[in-house]
């Protein structure tokens, strides 16, 4: 919603419905604190990926990077997910090569395809971990998993828009806020995706790789005229991503957050070759026959990594 990003009085009159959101999160957290609503402590580490705000802002890139640097260091990861606009015939559903995203969401399918660990989806977090505990699996990291409090956590990280920041400030519907900044200070860490970072924070870099092809044989180069098409959390840092590669961008499609792309869209954009994030890739349902997307790297600092390898190390001291 852009009016939590800009000045918008009229967002006000939303304040009583902030007020009720804030009584009933916060009665939901003493439940749990107290013992009164179950939790599922996994017998191994859980790592938790999660946002203070509603929208994308770079958590899967990090659980991809996390992924890879925990293979690099001896781990069994797996990844536990809701899955988040797809739609099963049963959970826990363990992802496989053939799982489409109108099954387990894009972004379980893109972290699959992406690192080929175990992934799981399902509405119930604890049982998604159970599966994948039962997998031999030895350290699990819960995408989006911050305010889902019936499962256990060990590490917290929050991923903050180094950018849009927390918008307006205030929690939902008047604000994009899901709980509190008060938040941030019970987290493992904060990563700022993108800068500027403010103090306690560490940066987190998304790098752009080389285009992969959907359809087409020869990629667009820098200084061509391309069109460009984003369904993320915040469409204008895609579009800004190609811009700094160098491409024209003649028109530019930007889509609610996981929303896949319908055909007819495409038949203004045929006149040059397409752009797409990996995200709309593992939806993509044809239609324009030169689309290449984009895939993204995240970088972290030696500091972030030194924090979380004497995090691990404190779980394993507690075993």
């Amino acid at each position: 919603m852009q009016a939590w990003y800009k000045p918008a009085t009229w967002l006000w009159l939303l304040a009583p419905l902030s007020g009720l959101f804030a009584l009933v999160s916060g009665l939901r957290r003493w439940l749990f604190r107290r013992g009164f609503k179950a939790r599922y402590r996994a017998p191994v580490p859980v790592v938790v990926v999660g946002n203070l705000t509603v929208g994308g802002n770079g958590k899967t890139p990090l659980v991809i990077w996390l992924v890879e640097w925990l293979r690099a260091r001896g781990y069994r990861p797996g990844v536990i997910s809701r899955g988040y606009g797809g739609k099963a015939g049963r959970y826990p559903l363990l992802l496989d090569a053939t799982t489409s995203a109108a099954e387990a969401g894009d972004e379980p399918v893109l972290i699959h395809r992406r690192t080929g660990c175990p992934v799981v989806v399902g509405p119930r977090r604890g049982e998604a971990a159970a599966r994948l505990v039962e997998l031999g699996v030895n350290i699990i990291i819960s995408d989006d998993g911050l305010q889902h409090y019936a499962l256990a956590r060990d590490i917290e990280l929050v991923v903050v828009d180094g950018k849009r920041r927390f918008g307006n400030g205030h929690l939902l519907p008047m604000g994009p806020l899901r709980e509190g900044l008060w938040r941030l200070g019970q987290a493992s860490a904060v990563i700022n995706n993108g800068g500027p970072v403010q103090d306690g924070e560490y940066l987190m870099q998304l790098e752009p790789g080389a285009l992969q092809p959907l359809a087409g044989q020869t990629p667009p180069v820098p200084g061509e005229r391309v069109h460009a098409l984003a369904g993320i959390g915040h469409p204008p840092r895609f579009f800004a991503t190609l811009e700094q590669l160098g491409f024209i961008l003649d028109q530019q499609l930007a889509l609610a957050d996981h929303k896949a792309v319908a055909c007819e869209q495409l038949a203004a954009l045929q006149s040059a070759p397409l752009l797409v994030t990996e995200k709309d890739a593992v939806k993509w349902p044809g239609g324009h026959d030169n689309t290449w997307f984009v895939p993204v790297d995240a970088r972290l600092p030696a500091e972030f990594e030194q924090m979380l390898l004497t995090r691990l190390k404190e779980q394993d001291h507690g075993d």
